[in-house]
């Protein structure tokens, strides 16, 4: 299984499958990814911690924790 979080900055991906429960989860649905919706990794914090994408034309900054649930191909 491939995450988020082991994405190449500059890669365009496709979210496969949300992982996680309950009001992370729903947080990650509200903050616009959802299965089937690209991201695009801008860039990756020196420690790996933010990751910075860019989803449905805004930008955003992940948790490595969270970028760990985001399954993608």
């Amino acid at each position: 299984m491939k995450t988020l979080r082991d994405a190449a900055i500059g890669q365009t991906v496709t979210v496969v499958k949300l992982h996680g429960e309950g009001a992370v989860k729903r947080r990650i649905m509200d903050m616009g990814i959802t299965k089937g919706i690209d991201v695009y990794v801008r860039k990756v914090a020196p420690l790996g911690d933010p990751v910075e994408v860019t989803v449905r034309g805004y930008e955003l900054s992940l948790r490595k924790a969270d970028a760990e649930m985001i399954e993608i191909r």
